[in-house]
């Protein structure tokens, strides 16, 4: 590893914790509807975000170009280079590791789903990126996500994909690997048991309360996660300040989901 990757690493797990805090605004083709939901305004999503003080925000490229500046040295800056839906209607990846330099970004993401016909085309997308991303010193963060088409095409959180996913990242080279939480404690505890990088768990779909997302969070926590990167369960919330509190709480102060839904005065 370069020196220049190991900077910006430890620019993403700079807090003493040693765990990581991210804000996800990222969710680009595959959210339907634009006028409607917590993406609806979305320099204001990114704003609702920002007020949580995250550790990182990963957005695409273009959002960054418009709308990063005012944040810059606020939090680390993480630009999404995947770009694809469940059934590879879209499957385009849309930025490099050079764009993460010249938009002066901590990490490259690339978001990729797995299992189906094309999943080896999306694999090539990751080991292609972290190879040209030696050459600039970039992390890559993989954020991977197992598809089941026994019904059309949906993104799966089972304990087996879910293991799958976290080999594909780490023989893939990538340097962090976002998974989505099984739900399962022991089976997540030996993913991240015996994977060699440092494993964060996806914010996933939002869920029915706030309690039921930070629960998870400090379930994984627990299992040996080093942090989350949230979406929905900040943006999509009626007071992102308040839930950011409550995600920092778990993440960086180890506090259980109720004490930190307290501190947060939710």
């Amino acid at each position: 590893m370069s020196l220049g990757t190991k900077v910006r690493l430890a620019r993403l797990f700079s807090h003493p914790s040693g765990n990581l805090f991210g804000g996800a605004v990222d969710h680009f083709v595959g959210y339907g509807d634009v006028r409607k939901g917590g993406l609806a305004d979305l320099p204001g999503a990114l704003a609702r975000v920002m007020v949580g003080k995250p550790d990182y925000v990963s957005i695409q490229p273009g959002t960054a170009r418009h709308l990063w500046p005012q944040y810059a040295g606020k939090a680390s800056l993480v630009i999404q280079a995947g770009c694809f839906t469940p059934d590879d209607r879209i499957s385009e990846l849309i930025a490099t590791p050079e764009d993460a330099v010249r938009a002066g970004a901590d990490a490259l993401a690339v978001a990729i789903p797995v299992r189906g016909a094309t999943e080896g085309k999306y694999i090539r997308w990751l080991t292609d990126s972290v190879n040209a991303a030696a050459r600039y010193g970039m992390p890559v963060v993989a954020h991977i996500y197992p598809r089941d088409f026994t019904d059309g095409a949906k993104i799966v959180f089972t304990p087996d994909e879910i293991a799958y996913a976290a080999r594909i990242g780490y023989e893939s080279g990538v340097d962090v690997i976002k998974i989505g939480y099984t739900g399962d404690f022991e089976s997540f505890q030996e993913t991240v048991r015996t994977c060699p990088v440092p494993v964060v768990i996806a914010g996933g779909p939002k869920t029915d309360t706030l309690l039921g997302a930070l629960q998870q969070t400090a379930d994984a926590i627990r299992a040996g996660a080093r942090g989350a990167v949230v979406g929905r369960n900040l943006w999509g919330h009626g007071d992102p300040q308040k839930a950011a509190i409550a995600f920092r709480g778990v993440i960086h102060d180890g506090l259980s989901a109720q004490d930190a839904l307290a501190k947060a005065g939710v």
